[in-house]
């Protein structure tokens, strides 16, 4: 492994090449920045990014730099998603856990991958540790790695781990991973949280998402037993449930014994917690979010949020309006893996209004609106005023279900949408 500056290190990408860059917290900030310094003389360079965390806009999102690097994310996270939606880059979209075959059979072409890695163990393997997801296809597929060579970054079992004699260019890199600190649930999201957990039996595995709401239902599993973990984003909302032994993984058909992740989103405690922890396997996201593998395990419990619901159950995750805001994550798996799992729930869940009192159950989904889960696939939906399952559910039946889930002050309004959209099969129920 050769260590080099990072003016060195990024001086390996061409005009025209195609470079991943890696996500979750672990994004590689320096080498974006020095690739982003030679955005001068390079052109048509083709930026892969993906889930992440990062601390600030990407540096390479310039109008200067319009021509220099084409972004195109699989999902819009906070660094390019100005850049995004004022029309610069573009989003590809795919369901996560099927972005790695876009390396895989060559419907990307990858010359350069860019990694923040841990320090070498004493086999010569760095780790990748808190973003398997997709940066392990990347490296698979990549002719040149380089990679950022980060005491903060922990050594995560599985498959995240590379030899040093495959890096070609590395920078010392002393750099604090991102933090996400975990959300103090408010008074509605606990209400949330109970109305999942109540539902939740022992020795479940739970798949769960990021956010208050995930983390109220976490915070009401504390009398649960025998919990497993097969996730794709790790956070510190789980950590007491680890530690406690409430998740235990005894259950589990899929790696008994272990907790199973993708990536992980929190604080230092949590990366500390993972750092040579062979209780945890990071997994390339293709495995962990594939459904057939997820409903292998018993009682899947898949937790997700969402932005709005309609009346009929589709589910929009990933845009406001026309405006894209994330991407479809791995939200539809694991509701497919769930239905896949013996006794398996998916839970929706949402406040019901926006911070600023706005509906978010519609009669139709807002204009532009990207489908995320189908009206075919959707199970629970919850919010503050209860939860509601639409399965085996006929149109009429889930539109009168919805709006009892809905705000009070918006009920009367759907109410009439409801009858004027479906007749006299709605007007019965009543």
């Amino acid at each position: 492994m050769k260590f080099v500056s990072a003016q060195e290190a990024v001086s390996l990408i061409k005009s025209g090449d195609y470079v991943y860059i890696q996500g979750s917290t672990s994004i590689p900030e320096v080498l974006s920045q020095a690739l982003a310094d030679r955005g001068h003389e390079l052109r048509g360079v083709t930026l892969y990014t993906g889930f992440g965390v990062a601390k600030g806009e990407a540096p390479f999102c310039k109008p200067e730099y319009k021509d220099s690097f084409l972004v195109d994310s699989f999902f819009v996270n906070n660094s390019v998603r100005r850049w995004i939606n004022e029309g610069y880059g573009s989003m590809t979209p795919r369901f996560l856990g099927d972005v790695p075959a876009l390396f895989r059979e060559g419907y990307w072409p990858i010359d350069v991958a860019m990694l923040n890695c841990s320090l070498p163990n004493e086999e010569g393997y760095v780790s990748f540790g808190v973003s398997g997801d997709v940066a392990v296809s990347a490296v698979q597929c990549a002719k040149t790695i380089i990679a950022q060579i980060n005491p903060h970054m922990p050594f995560s079992y599985g498959d995240p781990v590379v030899h040093i004699s495959r890096i070609n260019a590395a920078v010392e890199v002393d750099e604090p991973l991102v933090e996400v600190p975990t959300p103090s649930p408010t008074e509605k999201e606990k209400k949330i949280g109970g109305y999942i957990a109540e539902l939740i039996p022992d020795g479940a595995t739970l798949q769960i998402g990021v956010g208050g709401i995930p983390n109220a239902v976490i915070a009401a599993l504390s009398n649960h037993k025998h919990l497993g973990l097969h996730t794709e984003a790790m956070t510190d909302g789980v950590l007491p449930l680890l530690e406690s032994g409430i998740i235990d993984n005894s259950m589990k058909t899929v790696e008994p014994g272990k907790s199973i992740a993708s990536l992980a989103l929190g604080s230092r405690r949590l990366y500390d917690y993972m750092n040579y922890n062979k209780d945890i396997i990071f997994r390339d996201v293709a495995w962990t979010n594939d459904p057939f593998i997820i409903g292998q395990n018993p009682k899947v419990m898949s937790i997700n949020s969402c932005l709005e619901i309609d009346l009929t159950g589709q589910v929009c995750a990933d845009s406001i309006g026309k405006k894209i805001f994330s991407g479809v994550g791995g939200q539809h798996d694991f509701v497919y893996g769930s239905s896949r799992s013996e006794g398996g729930i998916s839970f929706l869940a949402m406040l019901a209004t926006t911070g600023k009192g706005h509906n978010k159950i519609k009669p139709v989904l807002t204009e532009g609106a990207g489908v995320v889960t189908t009206r075919f696939q959707t199970n629970y939906v919850v919010t503050e005023y209860g939860a509601v399952n639409l399965l085996g559910k006929n149109l009429a039946e889930r539109a009168k279900l919805m709006i009892s889930v809905a705000a009070p002050e918006f009920r009367e309004e759907l109410d009439r949408a409801a009858a004027e959209r479906f007749g006299y099969s709605y007007l019965r129920l009543k």
